[in-house]
């Protein structure tokens, strides 16, 4: 990379940076809905105009925290081990999210998180559009998953590759993630501590996906 150009790319990840910390503090302190963009672009030093360069949609100044879990899923199953059938892959990959705490799956009790989950939960103008987002993940996850069930049931070649045992598993397993997510953060919203919902978590998770594991 030149000089000049990384110095460019270093300069719009700090104003990106820079628009969704303002956003989020915004919206954290007095809620999502009740705090319009020119604010938030004032805060974070930019135009209205600079803003939705960076970010499209309003909504997009949450959902961007969790941008890097776009298309897990399918990465997940298309890069698993050999041998690994692909909902073993998904998972492992899910208990070792809960194992780090990774905030996507809800188990994270760090104050900041709880209050993102919180108004991500209960703003329906960013559940709208992080369904959009899940829709694109699904359908990701669809894709790579045909493949993988074509391997697996070699018995019926001719439904092998069928795009609908492959669209329900996705779906199946996405709304499992959502509700186990919803579920560690409610509990841990509630005050409950670490060391008691921690191990409640992964019993369920491990109950959820043998029972998915059932289905297909």
């Amino acid at each position: 990379m030149e000089p000049m150009t990384g110095l460019r790319e270093l300069q719009r990840r700090r104003v990106h940076e820079a628009i969704s910390a303002a956003a989020i503090a915004l919206f954290l302190e007095r809620g999502f809905d009740e705090v319009p963009v020119t604010e938030i672009a004032a805060a974070a030093g930019v135009s209205k105009p600079t803003l939705f360069k960076y970010f499209p949609a309003k909504e997009d100044l949450v959902l961007h925290r969790i941008a890097d879990h776009r298309g897990e899923a399918a990465r997940v199953v298309r890069e698993r081990v050999a041998g690994e059938r692909p909902l073993e892959a998904l998972r492992r990959h899910f208990l070792d999210g809960l194992a780090r705490r990774d905030p996507v799956t809800g188990l994270n009790d760090d104050p900041e998180v709880l209050a993102f989950h919180r108004m991500v939960f209960t703003t329906p103008g960013l559940q709208a559009r992080l369904f959009q987002h899940i829709s694109q993940d699904e359908q990701a996850l669809a894709e790579a998953l045909t493949g993988a069930l074509a391997d697996a049931l070699t018995e019926t070649p001719d439904e092998a590759g069928d795009e609908l045992a492959a669209g329900l598993l996705a779906a199946q397993v996405l709304a499992a993630q959502r509700v186990l997510a919803r579920r560690n953060w409610r509990m841990l919203a509630q005050g409950r501590p670490m060391a008691e919902v921690e191990p409640e978590a992964v019993r369920a998770a491990e109950r959820a996906f043998s029972m998915l594991e059932t289905s297909f």
